[in-house]
């Protein structure tokens, strides 16, 4: 059963006004689905992960996209021939009326918006779908959402879970690797993946993993580049006042699915996961990653930072909302408290207008509670769906 997406109506507004429009996001996040779903049956389905498609695309670029006349196509994993879209750039130029008629999905960021931006400039709108988020495929257990993630086949089918994430990381994970990097020896990579499972949602420190592995910081740069550009894990930034300081201050580790955690942190089931050294992380993690995926849903770039004080105090997410920064502290307690909300009370000491002046306390609180100095504390369900409406509803 097709599960509805909250990325349909960015993308029914970039079919009417963009020739091409090209959607990336994770491996298995659901892409093809999505726009075969959204473009209807009238549609021609081309995948690149298919040999004989590659070789007939790269000896005869302006044949292959000839097959093609009146119904949209799909082009599925373009970034296997980046030298097809200059091809495409002026086949579309050639048609310039023709809105909605090339549909290309990719799976890395490595290279990939550097040749879609040079050749199709103007011609395309961008688009990511990441795995589903709470509001698209809601559950009411926390340790369900946890251990089975986002990615559809192991949250619509969690007896498939275990397989499926191994199989997840040992064929595509360490396929986009390869492709993107040279890496001689995988043992080491998967070490790696390990000890950042192991890291999520704290800040990342090139040299600690150096040391621990025995291989080079800019390896250690080289690699975690390589999950970021294939959407397996994504950088938090600190907030500063000063933007350069923000892309150059350490920023904060996360995987996009908390299920792939579980697995490379050999967790034993749900419930020990939860409750156990990680369930903070765990949470945090999830958390940080719904307010990306809510402003992907709005085909939007995220504006998500992190803070932390001088003595180590900090606040675990700053949303930027009709330019206010929105402060979120994110806790496993079902007791929300005075002491919870600290650190927010620090930074509004020291943020003067920048700041809206009621922070929120995401946890599992069952009902809403106020805090005191006018904060509040969120369950986590409640949360998301406050969000996306603030979103919705923010000036773009």
């Amino acid at each position: 059963m097709y599960q509805q997406r909250l990325l349909a109506l960015a993308l029914r507004q970039a079919l009417a006004g963009f020739p091409a429009t090209l959607l990336t996001g994770p491996r298995q996040s659901g892409k093809t689905t999505f726009l075969r779903h959204e473009a209807g049956e009238q549609v021609d389905y081309i995948s690149f992960d298919d040999p004989l498609e590659r070789d007939f695309a790269a000896v005869d670029p302006a044949g292959f996209l000839g097959r093609f006349t009146n119904r949209p196509v799909i082009l599925d994993e373009i970034q296997y021939m980046p030298a097809l879209l200059s091809h495409l750039k002026m086949r579309i130029d050639n048609e310039p009326a023709l809105c909605g008629r090339w549909l290309l999905t990719g799976s890395q960021q490595f290279g990939l918006m550097r040749d879609v931006s040079e050749s199709l400039a103007g011609r395309v709108a961008i688009l990511e779908l990441p795995p589903f988020s709470q509001v698209e495929f809601s559950r009411a257990n926390l340790e369900d959402v946890l251990w089975n993630g986002g990615y559809p086949i192991p949250a619509m089918h969690p007896d498939r879970r275990d397989i499926w994430l191994r199989s997840y990381v040992s064929t595509y994970i360490e396929r986009d690797v390869r492709q993107i990097r040279n890496i001689p020896n995988l043992r080491v990579f998967n070490q790696f993946l390990n000890l950042v499972a192991a890291r999520h949602s704290q800040e990342f420190h090139p040299a600690d993993l150096s040391r621990e592995l025995g291989i080079t910081q800019p390896t250690v740069k080289s690699w975690a580049g390589v999950l970021e550009a294939s959407y397996v894990a994504h950088f938090l930034p600190p907030w500063f006042r000063n933007y350069g300081k923000r892309v150059v201050k350490t920023p904060k580790f996360y995987f996009y699915d908390a299920a792939l955690v579980n697995l490379l942190t050999r967790q034993p089931d749900a419930g020990s996961a939860l409750a156990g050294p990680i369930g903070g992380a765990l949470l945090e993690g999830w958390v940080v990653i719904e307010a990306v995926k809510a402003f992907m849903s709005l085909g939007r770039k995220h504006d998500l930072y992190f803070w932390r004080s001088h003595d180590g105090l900090e606040v675990d997410l700053l949303i930027v909302i009709d330019g206010k920064l929105q402060l979120v502290e994110i806790k496993l307690t079902a007791t929300p408290g005075a002491g919870h909300v600290e650190p927010i009370n620090r930074f509004l000491a020291v943020a003067g207008g920048e700041a809206s002046k009621q922070g929120i306390l995401v946890c599992r609180t069952e009902t809403e509670r106020a805090l005191p100095n006018g904060h509040v504390a969120m369950p986590w369900q409640s949360f998301l769906e406050w969000l996306r409406k603030r979103l919705t509803n923010a000036v773009t």
